[in-house]
């Protein structure tokens, strides 16, 4: 028998069980996973408290990476025995095996280990949609990046610098600043201690940043506005401290013609063919060595809320997973 989290309301990590449960035979258009690895994000605290709203009872967990293990009738994908990863399905991945959309597996090269794979197909998509697709960042540009230490904030640093961009990041110790600064940060603000609109401010000689990338949310929103340089463009895509507040559309106008956008990585990989480009491109930067994926925190899929405190206090750097 698998096991597999749910939860039957939403709250704390208290509110996570681990239980038996029988994934089942896929059907048409669908494949199993037996998972080697799991990959733990913010998301799936979202989805735990009720943010984001699941029906329950629920489970748990977007992203994994895995072995094919059956495909369903008249079903196309990558063959059984297949080493595979996916992002999306119906948010079970915190689970010895799941049954998901075969359209949605994204077969691994041999250079990519299952657990790098875990730990970066949410983040690392997320970090392509970011600069590549929404910031269309090149090199030269000035970004600012929130929560730099953290899983997407590492990737994204390694991958701006790779693009030739200069990134000025927040962090919340001098332990993530160094960090941060290791895997490709040009600047960075211990936001806990200074003023970053002010520092951002110093650091650009008053021009601004052409793009702030957001997963903090409600604690540095208003301010990130006013990091921008005219027609910036502020991306939010979490929020870690809480939704920010509404903001009425003039303002953006009077802070010189801003861009605001709130994306779901969803959005764009929801056609296969854009997610298997999306995912080339991931694994190409890795590949190449221009990105390492920094799997720093391993629990078991027996500690899964140990994992969750952990990553709400702040005690995370980097990615984090489950190993069944």
């Amino acid at each position: 028998m698998s096991r597999a989290v749910r939860i039957e309301e939403v709250g704390g990590p208290e509110v996570i069980r681990l239980i038996d449960l029988d994934p089942g035979e896929p059907a048409a258009g669908q494949a199993r996973v037996r998972h080697t690895a799991i990959g733990v994000n913010y998301i799936d605290t979202y989805h735990r408290s009720g943010l984001y709203p699941k029906p329950l009872p629920a489970g748990l967990g977007v992203e994994a990476a895995g072995v094919v293990e059956a495909l369903g009738p008249d079903t196309e994908g990558p063959a059984v025995g297949t080493r595979v990863a996916y992002v999306g399905g119906s948010g079970d991945a915190y689970a010895d095996a799941a049954v998901v959309p075969a359209a949605m597996l994204v077969e691994l090269p041999a250079e990519i280990s299952d657990e790098q794979a875990a730990g970066m197909m949410l983040k690392g998509l997320t970090v392509e949609m970011l600069l590549c697709r929404i910031g269309r960042i090149a090199a030269g540009d000035t970004i600012l990046l929130h929560a730099a230490a953290g899983g997407v904030g590492l990737i994204a640093s390694q991958w701006a610098a790779h693009l030739g961009a200069r990134t000025i990041g927040t962090v919340g110790s001098p332990e993530k600043a160094e960090l941060a600064r290791v895997r490709g940060c040009h600047d960075t603000i211990l936001y806990r201690d200074e003023d970053f609109v002010a520092r951002v401010a110093e650091l650009t000689a008053g021009d601004g940043v052409k793009a702030v990338f957001d997963g903090v949310g409600k604690a540095v929103f208003e301010g990130s506005l006013d990091c921008l340089a005219a027609r910036g463009m502020m991306v939010t895509f979490g929020n870690a401290s809480g939704q920010p507040e509404p903001i009425a559309p003039s303002v953006l106008a009077a802070k010189g013609s801003l861009f605001l956008t709130r994306p779901s990585l969803f959005s764009y990989i929801a056609d296969p063919g854009e997610l298997r480009e999306a995912a080339a491109a991931l694994f190409a930067v890795v590949m190449s060595g221009a990105v390492e994926i920094d799997v720093r925190h391993r629990y078991a899929l027996a500690d899964v809320r140990e994992a969750h405190e952990d990553l709400e206090a702040r005690r995370t750097a980097g990615s984090v997973v489950l190993v069944p």
